[in-house]
C-alpha cells in the first residue's frame, strides 16, 4: 500500500506498542487514580476556591485530550512494514534534502508522525511544513516550504529510502 495520504502515519512495531501501552494505561490506571483525586479535592469543600480540585480537573482535561490524540493516531497507523521503495517521499521514508540547492548544505530525516521521534534520527511530521513540502517528490525535485517568518525556502530532495530501524 502507498502511503500518499497525511492521514495515515507510519510506525514501527515497537512504537506502536509503546503508544498502546500508553494509552491502556491513560484510560485505565490514570484514569481512576485522576478520578480519585477529583473526588478527594471536592470533599474539601468549596470548590470556587479548591486549587487541589481545579488543579485536578485541568490534568484531566489534558489527559483525555492525550487520549483522543492516541486513539486517532492509533487509528491511521500503519505499523511494521516500510513504505514501498519507489523514490516517491512518503511517511516512513528518510530523505536528504539540500537547502537552496547547494548540496554541501545537507539534512537527513525520517518523514514520520512526532510520535516515533525516540529514534536515532530527526523526525519530521507529514503535516509540518518542510513535511509536507516533500511529500510526493521524488529524488531531484524541487520543493518549497513556508518558513515561521511567512517566507518561503526551497529546497532539493536529494534521496529518499524507506527507514530501517538500527
Amino acid at each position: 500500500m502507498t502511503q500518499t495520504s497525511d492521514t495515515v502515519t507510519w510506525l514501527t512495531q515497537e512504537a506502536h506498542d509503546q503508544l498502546k501501552a500508553e494509552l491502556d494505561h491513560l484510560s485505565g490506571p490514570a484514569r481512576t487514580e485522576i478520578a480519585k483525586k477529583i473526588e478527594q479535592a471536592r470533599e474539601e469543600g468549596d470548590l470556587k476556591e479548591n486549587a487541589g480540585y481545579h488543579a485536578a480537573k485541568e490534568e484531566q482535561g489534558k489527559q483525555e485530550a492525550r487520549i483522543r490524540q492516541l486513539t486517532q493516531l492509533l487509528q491511521n497507523a500503519q505499523v511494521g512494514a516500510a513504505p514501498a521503495d519507489n523514490g516517491v517521499v512518503s511517511p516512513g521514508m528518510v530523505v536528504t534534502i539540500a537547502f537552496d540547492g547547494d548540496e554541501s548544505d545537507t539534512m537527513t530525516f525520517l518523514l514520520a508522525s512526532r510520535e516515533f521521534a525516540t529514534s536515532d534520527i530527526e523526525t519530521y511530521s507529514p503535516q509540518s511544513p518542510l513535511g509536507s513540502g516533500v511529500l510526493g517528490k521524488k529524488a531531484g525535485d524541487d520543493a518549497e516550504y513556508e518558513l515561521p517568518n511567512g517566507k518561503t525556502a526551497m529546497v532539493r530532495v536529494l534521496e529518499t529510502k524507506p527507514y530501517q530501524a538500527a
